[in-house]
This record gives C-alpha cells, sequence and structure tokens, in this order.
C-alpha cells in the first residue's frame, strides 16, 4: 500500500471540516479528487507566528480505498496475571508509580503499591477541606494521594524526549485506559484535572484485575533492610510488606522519606530547585497578545505561553503554565503557603496562570559550608513558612499586582482570581529573598518585550511557587538504576530528581521496572 505523508495549514474555522483538510490535504499530495485515498491525521498545532494564527496538520495519505495508514499498538494485550509471580513494593501511586506497576504487568512481575493517601474519590474531600477551610491533610492534599500531583496540575503531556523512554506507549495506555485519542496527535496535548480521576481509578483496575495489589492510607515509617540489600518496609508503624526490590516512586514532596533515608546512613544529596510565584493574567489578555486578535473565537484554544532568560547566572522561566486555568493550594502540611496551577479539559477558565521561577542551587545556599543533602529543602520550606506567617492563619495567599511587585509598593487592591482561598495584599517583593524577588524583576522586564503588555496590572503575583522540583536526589547507578549502596532500592521518578512532570515521570517508572527484572533475572532468589 503506497503511502504518503503531507503537510497542510488551516484556518481555524475550518479545523472541524473533515472534508476540507481532506481536499487540502490530497491536493498538496498530488491526488486531488481520489476516491480511493485514506488520510489519517499524525500530528496537529496552533500557529501563531503569523498575522492570523493557523492549524499546522500532519497527514499520512493512503492510496488504498477503505485502507488504513497505521495501527495502534494496543498495549493491555500484552499484560499479564501476575497474582502469583514474584514481587514488587512500589511506594507511590502517581504517574511514576502507576505505570511502573503497570510495566510490571508486562514483565511478569506482581506489584504491590502502597500510597499515604486515599484514593481519587475520597481524596476530593481533603481537596475541599484545603479550599474552602485551610485545613491541610498532610497525606492527602493536592500533591499526595491517588494518581499524585498530577491528577490535579492540568495533565500536560508535552514530554517527547525519546532517550527518556517511549513516550507513545504512555499516550497509548492513557488513552487505552480513557484518555481521549487526540493526546497522541497534539503537539501539546493535555487532559484536564476533571477527566484525570477516572483514567487513574481505570490503571488501578487494571493493575488489581491483573494480580497486582494497591493500599492507600499506607505511609512507609520504615526500611527493612539487612546488611546491604532491602527486605520491606513498614506502614504506619506496625503493617511489614516484605519484597526483594522497592521502588521509591514518592513524588517532590515526601519530606519524611528523604529524613527517613538519611536516618539509615542512606546518600541523598542536595539538588536545585526553582523558587518564585505564580503569576495569573486575564486569559483574554494572554490570548490578545498571542493571537494577535480581539477574540480567539471558538476554534483556538486558550492560548499559552512559555518564557525562559537568563539573568547573570540564574535561569528565570516559566512554569507549569495553565491556560483557561486555575491557582489551586498545594501545601502538604499546616503551616505553609504553596500554590500551584490546574486546567479542566475545556480549559474554560476566565484566567491563565504560569510559575514564574528563578533556579536556585546548593551553592547559593550553602555559604561555604560542608555539604548538607537537606540544603536546598530546608531553604525551600522555610520560604514557605515565612509566606505563611504574611497571612492570616488560612491558605489564603500573599498577593501583588505585577507592576506593583516590579516598583517595590504594597497593592491598594487585587485584580479577581481563580484562587479559592483567597488573596490578601501583602509585600511579596519583600517576602520573597532578596536574591529571588531581584531576579524575577529583571526577567519581567525582558519578558514584557517578548510579550507586550505581559507586565500589567491586571495581572496579579501569587506567593509562593515551590514545588517545581525535588530538592534532592537519591542517586542511582546509571545502568542498574540502583542505589549504590543498598540493593534492590530503585530510586524513581520526580521525588528520586529523575523526572519532571507526568511524562517523564511515567516512562522512568517503566524505565526502573525494566531494571527490576534485570535484577531479578540475575538474583532468582536471595541468596543467589
Amino acid at each position: 500500500m503506497k503511502s504518503q505523508i503531507v503537510e497542510i495549514a488551516v484556518p481555524p474555522k475550518l479545523i472541524e471540516s473533515g472534508e476540507a483538510i481532506r481536499e487540502k490535504a490530497l491536493k498538496v499530495a498530488k491526488l486531488p479528487g481520489s476516491q480511493s485515498a485514506t488520510i489519517e491525521l499524525l500530528r496537529r498545532s496552533v500557529d501563531a507566528r503569523g498575522r492570523k494564527p493557523v492549524y499546522r496538520l500532519r497527514i499520512r495519505i493512503s492510496e488504498e480505498r477503505g485502507g488504513k495508514a497505521s495501527d495502534s499498538t494496543q498495549y493491555m494485550d500484552a499484560l499479564k496475571n501476575v497474582e502469583s509471580a514474584r514481587e514488587v513494593l512500589i511506594i507511590g501511586a502517581g504517574p511514576a508509580g502507576y505505570f511502573a506497576a503497570l510495566e510490571c504487568l508486562e514483565q511478569g512481575i506482581k506489584p504491590i503499591v502502597l500510597d499515604r493517601g486515599k484514593d481519587v474519590r475520597r481524596r476530593r474531600r481533603d481537596l475541599r477541606e484545603i479550599q474552602q477551610f485551610g485545613k491541610v491533610n498532610p497525606d492527602s492534599n493536592y500533591c499526595f494521594g491517588e494518581g499524585g500531583a498530577g491528577t490535579y496540575s492540568d495533565g500536560k503531556l508535552y514530554t517527547r524526549s525519546k532517550k527518556r523512554g517511549d513516550f507513545k506507549k504512555v499516550l497509548q495506555l492513557l488513552v487505552e485506559h480513557g484518555a481521549p485519542s487526540d493526546i497522541s496527535i497534539d503537539a501539546h496535548p493535555h487532559i484536564g484535572s476533571n477527566k484525570l480521576p477516572k483514567i487513574v481509578s481505570a490503571i488501578r483496575e487494571t493493575i488489581e484485575v491483573r494480580g497486582g495489589q494497591v493500599h492507600f492510607d499506607h505511609r512507609v515509617t520504615d526500611f527493612l533492610i539487612e546488611r546491604d540489600r532491602v527486605e520491606g518496609v513498614v506502614a504506619n508503624g506496625d503493617t511489614v510488606f516484605k519484597a526483594d526490590a522497592i521502588v521509591l516512586a514518592t513524588g517532590h514532596s515526601a519530606r519524611d522519606i528523604y529524613r527517613l533515608l538519611h536516618s539509615h546512613k542512606i546518600n541523598i544529596e542536595a539538588k536545585g530547585f526553582a523558587l518564585g510565584f505564580r503569576v495569573e493574567h486575564p486569559q483574554k489578555l494572554i490570548d490578545s497578545i498571542q493571537y494577535n486578535m480581539a477574540e480567539r473565537g471558538d476554534f483556538l484554544p486558550a492560548s499559552s505561553y512559555s518564557l525562559a532568560c537568563q539573568v547573570g547566572s540564574k535561569g528565570v522561566f516559566s512554569f507549569c503554565m495553565c491556560p483557561g486555568g486555575l491557582v489551586v493550594p498545594a501545601a502538604t502540611a499546616p503551616g505553609e503557603i504553596v500554590v500551584n496551577g490546574m486546567s479542566l479539559s475545556k480549559r474554560n477558565s476566565p484566567f491563565a496562570n504560569s510559575g514564574m521561577v528563578v533556579s536556585v542551587e546548593p551553592g547559593d545556599i550553602r555559604k561555604g559550608k560542608s555539604a548538607d543533602p537537606f540544603a536546598c529543602l530546608d531553604f525551600q520550606a522555610a520560604v514557605e513558612q515565612n509566606v505563611f506567617k504574611w497571612g492570616d492563619g488560612s491558605q489564603a495567599a500573599p498577593a501583588q499586582r505585577l507592576t506593583d511587585f516590579i516598583e517595590g509598593r504594597v497593592s491598594a487592591d487585587l485584580p479577581e482570581s481563580s484562587y479559592i482561598p483567597g488573596l490578601l495584599s501583602r509585600p511579596v517583593h519583600e517576602i520573597l529573598p532578596d536574591g529571588i524577588t531581584a531576579s524575577l524583576r529583571k526577567a519581567i522586564g525582558q519578558f514584557d518585550k517578548k510579550m507586550r503588555g505581559y507586565l500589567t496590572r491586571d495581572a496579579v503575583a501569587i506567593a509562593t511557587e515551590s514545588r517545581t522540583s525535588s530538592p534532592i536526589r537519591i542517586p542511582r547507578e546509571k545502568t542498574s538504576l540502583m542505589h549504590p549502596q543498598v540493593k534492590g532500592l530503585f530510586p524513581c521518578g520526580e521525588g528520586a530528581g529523575y523526572a519532571g512532570g507526568i511524562m517523564s515521570a511515567a516512562m522512568d517508572g517503566q524505565r526502573v521496572i525494566k531494571a527490576v527484572a534485570a535484577f531479578y533475572q540475575k538474583n532468582p532468589t536471595k541468596s543467589g
């Protein structure tokens, strides 16, 4: 079957016209009017670089009536029943943990997933508590619980690095568990925090139906280590789980796990992260800047942006941009203020928000002192706690109009915001560390030159954005992916310092389980 790939551009109003797209694709392929050719959309993206935005489409054309250019692999077909198989403990039910568990089913290993939080249905109650009443459950919040932080942070699936793993496999597994098939073709796909819970629940069902186990409300309180190899973990102080391998996929906010590792004299390392605030604009303003039109209409998505620059030795960049999104409270302990962003599938909120952060390295904090693995973590926590002290004892967040932040004055009033706990007018420029404020001020001036109108009094800076990545790395060997000190301990995902989002975490989970399978082949029993 002959086929060819063509690329075409269509105006937004024609993006839903299959006939118009087919006609233009066949014309480019020099097959005008062909009745036998079949077209398949491979990639779709919005290009707003010209005077008017267009959709760019990559299309495969097959010259055979009723033919199909390609068949998607069904990865569910390769999953085995592992009820009686050798077990591995997976700590954390986020993207790294759940995709590690799915890979276990393919490799013929039984996953036992332990998560400190609740399943997605029960987790919603705790999100309501923090949103409306400022009550933080340390084990169930926007970071902890089934699906991890990814469940309630928009569901962006942007990573396409083949070095990290098979991103197409991750996307297809999401589709097979209920995600829209469009995520496989969109240049910047996302699912939405309203749809992710059902997908996450479906993944859990797959794990359990094929013999794996998922245990919620099980916080790891100790590791069982004999000499230089793992034997299992203790959960909730008294429940023992035994296994010859442990996958640590706890996410970037499980600070107690880092302390626990350190108490066992297991090496961990300070790692750079980023710190700043979340900036929120009216979505219409971002649309007008990016699309160069007053109204984007019905056929264009809420527009986004990605900004980065260098200020001296520091990188300053936008992070986790959520068009048509909401700002949410992401604290994981009482007495701290942390904010994050999320979007629903339609991205129809009147607000756009993004982290605006400055890179922080261990050397920025240590000031010549001996290496401290908790240097960045302690600094991160201290900033979050200081921001809380500027508040009113709730999860209401200190905030400042962006123009006032630049000019160093407290805002007389604040614009409307999506942040449900509420905003408090405070001097964010004084609350954040001096170096962070100075870098942000210079960078925002540069960003306003790239996006004219970005610096506006209608934008608000909300403190603090601090959970961009883990401030600690758990070392692992390059080939075996095990911790160099402890056989059978496999650091994994964002919490271990090897991922930065849903896609990269999921791929790291898959990669680690392949390493576990290799470890089990070389060590069929403990005595082996």
